[in-house]
Order: structure tokens, then C-alpha cells, then sequence
């Protein structure tokens, strides 16, 4: 992989800081490296590799010389800036939700559809941190067997509202302890010892933005327009890290002991189902590792071709960064094909 050089819009966000985390632990290859925010945030320092790093303004004029931008600034800032990377010649690996529905970008998990990163047309989108763990751990059934209805649950942490969200729980637990008012700026309700529908719109059929965000996201990756999704999505007093209850509908057959031997198996995938010790996926355990834990592997038993399990991934990494640097080491693969 030749290095390359790299922009990250948002590069102080909880997202951003991630991205430079993983490029530095995935020793991903970097010939120059800009990091870019809003004006209120021009002038900080960050570190990557022991050097610091002025981060600066992000202007339509910041992609210059830029082989690929990751984009972790929301989607009005990718709407805005995306056209000015392409123009400047970079690919866009853009974590928003800006363009993850546009037909004419590719919406990748790399263990589930890479081969549509073939196609893009200077932007790839990253999907939704629900969506990203959940179809990293139902993929390997889906192919094996086939599913045919997905019911999921998600017990989302703070750490998909930002990191603002996330110290919001730690101010909330400390104003708890202390016996002060609980304040709130960031969650429509209290986060600590709570739990509330995840703070997104309703839309008109009756799910929030979320549970939408997961169906539509899911039959894309999955080529599959018809597949029968049910989403709950729901925010808990979890600081980091995202767990969903998954219940798969499938066209055949699968034995919780084949299930779970090809899991062990799949990429992105570590199983943990030590139903002796009662020990399965927990998101403290799942924080800060690359993997999406699966276990509570069961079958269902009102369904012949039902199985049941339950997942934890951590948001910030596969649910964001780490997914969209996997991308990049995907995209430096195809690049070198095409060398050959």
C-alpha cells in the first residue's frame, strides 16, 4: 500500500479522534496527514504518532494534494464540502448520513459487500453504527442459509450522540451521586439510570429516524430491497459501545452449534457464548476492540427456522472509524490490483 495522504474533517470529534487512533494502531500508511474543523476548533493540537498536529479551518480550498478525506463532521458539513474534495481529486469516506441512500454511492461494510467499492464515483458512505453491527454479525448467516426476517433491539450508548453525549452521562452519574439536580443539554431526557427511544424524529410510519436508518441501510448492503426488518432502537446508560437482540427468520434450517462454529469462523466476528460461566457479548467488553462480539447464540422456539443471539460492537470503532478505515486499507487493495 503506497501511503497516502490524508485529510479528516472533524478531526476533534469523538468520531475523528477515533479514525486518527485506528490509522495509527492499523499503522495504516500516511504521507501527509491535515486535520481539519470548524473555525471555533482551528488552532487545537492533536497527536498522531507522537507529532503534533495543528488542526485547521475547514474551507472548500482544504483538499489540495488529498488521496482520501474521511468525513466525520455531520451530514449538513458533508453536503456542503464533499463536491470540494472530489473536485480536488480526493476519495471521500464520509461517516454522515448525506449520501448513504444516494443509488450512485456505495454503502460498505467491508466483510459484507466489499466488491461495491469497485464502483464509486469519488464518495463512499459509511453506515449507520447500528447497521454496521448488526450486518457484520448476521452477514455470515445470510449467506450460509439465507435470511428471511430480521427483529432487532438495540440498547444504544452515548457514544453515538458524540462526545458531548457521552460526558453528559458522566455529569448526570456525578449530579446523581451528589444528590444535585440532574441537567440535560445534549439527550431530550435524562440518560443516567434511564432508558428512552433513541433520540431521533418519528417519522410518519411510526419508527424513529434510527429504526429507519437500520432498514433501509441493512437491504443495501445486503442487496436485498425486500428483506423484512423490525427495528426497536432505544439509547441506554452506557457510556461507549452498542448491543442489539436479534432475532433471525431464516430459509433453512440452522442449529445454534452451526451457527455458531461458522461465526468463530467469520471475519469482523469473535465469538463469546460461554453459556457454562453464563458469559456473552457485553459492550464494556466490546469497547475498544475492532471486532463485533456474538454469543447468546439460541434457537428460537416458536420458529423451526429461528435463531436468536445477541451482539455488542463498539460504535465508535466498527460502528465509525474503524469501519472507515477499513475501507481505505480496501481501497488501497483494489488500487493495487489494478497496478497489477
Amino acid at each position: 500500500m503506497r501511503p497516502q495522504n490524508i485529510a479528516v474533517v472533524g478531526a476533534t470529534g469523538a468520531v475523528g479522534v477515533e479514525i486518527l487512533r485506528v490509522m495509527e494502531r492499523r499503522n495504516f500508511p500516511v504521507a501527509s496527514l491535515k486535520l481539519l474543523a470548524s473555525k471555533r476548533s482551528a488552532g487545537k493540537t492533536l497527536e498522531y504518532k507522537g507529532k503534533p498536529y495543528t488542526v485547521e479551518e475547514l474551507t472548500a480550498g482544504s483538499f489540495k494534494g488529498v488521496d482520501i478525506a474521511f468525513f466525520s463532521a455531520g451530514a449538513t458539513r458533508s453536503r456542503e464540502f464533499v463536491p470540494a474534495a472530489k473536485a480536488a481529486g480526493a476519495v471521500v469516506i464520509d461517516n454522515s448520513s448525506a449520501f448513504r441512500m444516494d443509488p450512485s454511492t456505495p454503502l460498505v461494510v467491508p466483510e459484507v459487500n466489499p466488491g461495491d467499492l469497485k464502483r464509486h464515483k469519488g464518495v463512499i458512505a459509511n453506515p449507520n453504527c447500528t447497521a454496521a453491527i448488526l450486518c457484520t454479525a448476521v452477514w455470515p448467516i445470510h449467506q450460509a442459509v439465507g435470511i428471511r426476517k430480521i427483529v432487532v433491539s438495540t440498547y444504544q450508548s452515548a457514544s453515538g450522540a458524540g462526545a458531548a453525549a457521552m460526558q453528559e452521562l458522566e455529569d448526570q452519574m456525578h449530579e446523581f451521586a451528589e444528590g444535585r439536580e440532574i441537567t440535560r443539554s445534549v439527550f431530550p431526557h435524562q440518560i443516567a439510570f434511564n432508558v428512552f427511544s433513541h433520540n431521533t424524529k418519528i417519522a410518519e410510519n411510526g419508527y424513529n429516524d434510527e429504526e429507519n436508518k437500520v432498514v433501509e441501510e441493512t437491504r443495501k448492503m445486503f442487496h436485498a430491497p425486500d428483506l423484512a426488518i423490525l427495528p426497536t432502537c432505544v439509547r441506554v446508560p452506557v457510556l461507549r459501545a452498542h448491543s442489539e437482540s436479534i432475532s433471525l427468520e431464516l430459509d433453512a434450517p440452522m442449529s445454534p452449534e452451526e451457527a455458531r462454529e461458522l461465526l468463530s469462523r467469520a471475519p469482523g466476528v469473535k465469538l463469546v457464548d460461554d453459556a457454562a460461566t453464563n458469559h456473552f457479548p457485553m459492550p464494556i467488553e466490546a469497547s475498544g476492540d475492532l471486532d463485533v462480539h456474538v454469543g447468546r447464540i439460541r434457537r428460537d422456539l416458536t420458529n423451526p427456522n429461528g435463531l436468536a443471539l445477541f451482539v455488542a460492537g463498539d460504535q465508535l470503532l466498527k460502528g465509525a472509524a474503524w469501519n472507515a478505515v477499513q475501507i481505505a486499507e480496501e481501497l488501497a487493495k483494489l488500487e493495487v490490483l489494478a497496478a497489477e
